[in-house]
């Protein structure tokens, strides 16, 4: 007997098919478009000169001058100071020089795209997973990379998301040919949710959980924390185990300072007891992500040396009460009560949308920074954030030659513009997806097709 589709069964073929044939274009969009060669290790010492240089620290050199050989800065200075012979000398007259840009807390490499989730590995399953490495995830040869270094971004700390405990970061150097060449500096830190103190459950027409589920469920996740810690404080103690436990070993580094803590936070309630939670339990070092309310608890961050990594500026206020403005004005209300702090950018989108990470910075110099600090919370600040700054993050001599040149200014969207970009002295290809289809494109109108 023939009987008639359903209408549901209609619309999933038709679903099918539109799903295949986005598919097909994908497909063929990545056979096209080619990811740029990783730069080889300089061999020739280079030059860069007569541009203004922005050092990353606040000061700025006009008419300056950065060389650097075998991956490291040899002189920074007014051009006409230089006294070393170099194979390149690079004029970028007009322009601007500044230290590579740097992210912190920042997911890429581990998502592609967000609705394809076989493209998406910064989550795992369970609570407490200290032991899950991002860099044995990190996708060197991802197509968003490219696109966020054409904006400055050269160095980002890549961290998981989700869970209790979601796992180690990384930090990784942005042009590799796989992860084992990308690491800078390996298992940098354990990432930490604390349990939300304000919760809005249910939706307006059915009952959401009482206050005292809420309460009790919180209560019952930070008790968990704690005998957690409390294990692995002891586990640390012990110096060789008699049986290795991978979570517990994964813990150790942060009651002997080789790991920093990062604890998402953003209510001042939470990020209060969190501080004293990581205090109490011996924690080396904390650094709080989120922060929303971290000018409001000043105090406890600036007497516990607690530095913030800020959420997005470029988004709603938290609560409804709240000046429309305010995430503009976190940075220099974190600045006035002496709190470090360097600039995030999670949320939704936020692998491809680490290219903004400089304007986000411009938006701060507009809300009450100076432009070089703004610098300085996507440069020196960060890298001191990130427990780099000996080496990387701003441009002195000895530090790793991690530079970009940029027509304008970095940090505003209309001049930003980049020309050269340096990782550990490789002059990096400068191309990336968006450009390809740019040119593609505009080919095709050009020849009339």
């Amino acid at each position: 007997m023939i009987t008639r589709p359903t209408y549901s069964q209609l619309l999933s073929h038709r679903v099918m098919r539109f799903v295949f044939a986005i598919g097909v274009i994908a497909c063929a969009n990545i056979a096209h478009a080619q990811h740029p060669t990783p730069a080889p290790p300089q061999h020739r010492s280079i030059l860069i000169t007569g541009g203004t240089v922005h050092v990353g620290d606040g000061r700025t050199i006009d008419e300056g001058a950065v060389g650097f050989r075998a991956g490291r800065i040899d002189y920074v200075g007014y051009a006409y100071g230089v006294k070393a012979v170099y194979d390149t000398t690079i004029d970028v007259r007009g322009q601007q020089v500044y230290p590579g840009l740097i992210a912190a807390d920042a997911a890429l490499g581990l998502k592609e795209i967000e609705a394809v989730r076989a493209s998406v590995d910064d989550v795992d399953v369970g609570e407490l997973e200290p032991e899950l490495r991002t860099m044995v995830a990190y996708k060197a040869d991802s197509r968003i990379i490219p696109t966020v270094r054409t904006n400055g971004v050269l160095m980002a700390q890549v961290a998981p998301r989700g869970l209790l405990i979601s796992g180690t970061s990384s930090i990784m150097q942005l042009d590799a040919w796989d992860w084992e060449q990308a690491v800078f500096k390996a298992d940098d830190a354990v990432h930490m949710t604390w349990p939300a103190a304000y919760q809005r459950g249910g939706w307006w027409a059915e009952p959401g959980e009482t206050d005292k589920e809420k309460k009790d469920a919180r209560n019952t996740r930070i008790d968990q924390l704690r005998a957690f810690f409390q294990h692995a404080k002891a586990y640390a103690q012990l110096g060789t185990p008699l049986q290795r436990d991978l979570r517990m070993e994964a813990m150790r580094g942060l009651f002997n300072g080789d790991k920093a803590l990062f604890v998402n936070a953003d209510a001042a309630k939470e990020i209060s007891e969190a501080v004293l939670f990581a205090k109490e339990m011996g924690v080396a070092r904390t650094v709080i992500v989120g922060g929303y309310d971290a000018w409001r608890v000043a105090d406890l961050l600036r007497d516990n040396r607690v530095d913030v990594v800020l959420r997005r500026l470029h988004s709603l206020p938290l609560r409804p009460e709240d000046d429309i403005d305010l995430p503009y004005r976190l940075p220099a209300l974190l600045k006035e009560r002496g709190i470090r702090f360097c600039l995030g950018y999670s949320g939704d989108m936020e692998a491809m949308g680490v290219r903004n990470l400089p304007f986000l910075a411009g938006t701060a110099a507009a809300y009450g920074l100076s432009a070089e600090d703004a610098l300085r919370s996507i440069t020196l600040d960060a890298a001191a954030i990130l427990g780099i700054d000996g080496i990387t993050g701003s441009l002195a001599v000895g530090k790793q030659a991690t530079l970009i040149v940029s027509k304008g200014d970095v940090l505003d969207m209309r001049s930003n513009g980049l020309t050269h970009a340096f990782i550990a002295g490789r002059r990096i290809v400068l191309d990336d997806h968006h450009q390809q289809q740019y040119r593609l494109y505009k080919g095709r109108m050009e020849g009339g097709q």
